[in-house]
């Protein structure tokens, strides 16, 4: 979605059909949820500072809340990290018990998450681009209603980038097989900390890739 690879694009390629990957768009519903837990998890530190800061003043040893999983609450938020880039149906049974205390606590984080999942939803069984469009609306629609400040990066790159995202379902393209080769390139140079000859760095390249 950078603009300078828009650009690109359109110089290099004047009459292709752009698509925005999916895992761009899904990974800023990702980080959207992220930012709540954190921001949440901040909180809960900010407030066990000021009771230990009180217990010292009063001169009692404090003792923080031991949630039913043995968890203190802010461990709770962090340890909630992974199980919330994952569909209930992935979670351990460890992970589902977690869920159920932190959205306990944290109903707008459970909305919040079921929100980028629903869009991962989209992706994943939608294959008509006209159904798709819907789809999107509606979610867009659920997503303005929350009113979550974090989603609101989330609400301006749909907007923005709206018909690139629905090029998607005509082919269900994404360049998800060039990310993944580009890792293994990327793993590859950093084990020689650099290259100096680049003609030899392709030609091993091609002689173990292609």
């Amino acid at each position: 979605m950078a603009a300078n690879m828009e650009n690109i694009v359109k110089f290099t390629f004047p009459m292709a059909k752009m698509v925005t990957d999916r895992f761009h768009v899904q990974k800023l519903a990702y980080d959207a949820v992220q930012e709540m837990r954190i921001k949440y998890r901040w909180e809960a530190i900010e407030q066990e500072n000021k009771e230990i800061a009180l217990g010292r003043e009063v001169k009692q040893k404090y003792i923080p809340e031991i949630l039913d999983n043995g968890d203190t609450l802010k461990q709770l938020l962090a340890r909630s990290r992974f199980l919330l880039f994952k569909a209930e149906s992935k979670w351990t049974p460890t992970q589902r018990f977690r869920a159920e205390l932190l959205f306990a606590r944290y109903p707008a984080l459970e909305q919040a998450y079921h929100l980028s999942m629903q869009l991962g939803h989209i992706y994943h069984f939608v294959k008509d681009k006209g159904i798709a469009f819907t789809k999107l609306a509606g979610w867009y629609d659920r997503v303005e209603k929350a009113g979550f400040e974090s989603f609101n990066v989330v609400v301006r790159s749909i907007q923005a980038h709206y018909l690139n995202i629905l090029n998607y379902f005509d082919n269900r393209s994404t360049n998800a097989s060039a990310e993944s080769f580009n890792a293994k390139i990327k793993a590859f140079r950093s084990s020689f900390r650099g290259v100096k000859t680049v003609k030899f760095f392709l030609f091993r390249l091609a002689n173990i890739y292609a």
